[in-house]
């Protein structure tokens, strides 16, 4: 769904301690990472990458933080115009084929804005970035996937409209949970099971990044999206 390259994806992580630089959306504590920079990055003790990842045209300020890979946010001000702004998000890289992975789960909790234009989205690639799996858990505003409807149906814990696509560089499988939740737990394997065996869309690819994070196309005036906890695991 996004147009930026996944080169941007694979940038060094920085593992620098840095103070905390004033902005609207300052955390109850002062966190122990922050950054301004379009592509401002950090990797946690426990090997998530945190990622400010701006990249849309037209975009405002927006200044992520974080006190763990579980515990991070974002203060965004981006204006009320078309278009993805930001995708400011964290990863955890699990490099497993999928006829190998026996579990693959994660849980989240949020706090989200009331205005503003984003989705809550788990973005998931295959190791060569043809193939990108979209799971909104919320949204709001005017966005929207990429394709069409191939109907609904409940997995992983949930229940989604599918919509198949693509952006001219890869495949795009988007899941929109069709009512809004700010926590739970998404068991992700079936998920991408049911696009290979079922759908046959893709065969044994290598999956390679497990994102999490918020696609903000417009919070003008500034928003906070805040992570309350978040976490990947894979067996």
């Amino acid at each position: 769904m996004k147009l930026r390259t996944p080169g941007k994806l694979l940038l060094a992580p920085v593992a620098a301690f840095a103070a905390l630089v004033g902005f609207a959306a300052a955390p109850a504590q002062a966190a122990i990472w922050s950054s301004s920079d379009q592509w401002g990055n950090y990797t946690t003790s426990d090997g998530y990458i945190l990622y400010n990842n701006i990249w849309g045209s037209g975009a405002g300020s927006q200044t992520i933080w974080a006190n763990s890979s579980s515990n991070w946010g974002v203060w965004a001000n981006h204006p009320n115009t078309g278009g993805i702004k930001s995708y400011p998000n964290a990863k955890k890289i699990v490099n497993k084929p999928l006829s190998s992975l026996s579990s693959l789960r994660s849980g989240y909790n949020v706090t989200v804005p009331s205005s503003g234009a984003y989705n809550t989205s788990y973005d998931i690639w295959d190791s060569n970035y043809n193939y990108e799996i979209m799971l909104w858990v919320n949204y709001r505003g005017a966005v929207g996937p990429l394709g069409t409807s191939q109907g609904t149906l409940t997995l992983g814990g949930h229940t989604w409209t599918v919509y198949k696509g693509s952006n001219g560089s890869n495949e795009v499988f988007s899941f929109l949970r069709t009512s809004n939740s700010t926590s739970g737990t998404v068991d992700v394997l079936p998920i991408l099971k049911w696009i290979k065996d079922t759908k046959g869309w893709w065969g044994n690819v290598t999956i390679g990044d497990v994102q999490f994070g918020y696609e903000i196309t417009s919070s003008s005036g500034g928003l906070d999206f805040t992570t309350n906890s978040f976490s990947v695991s894979s067996g």
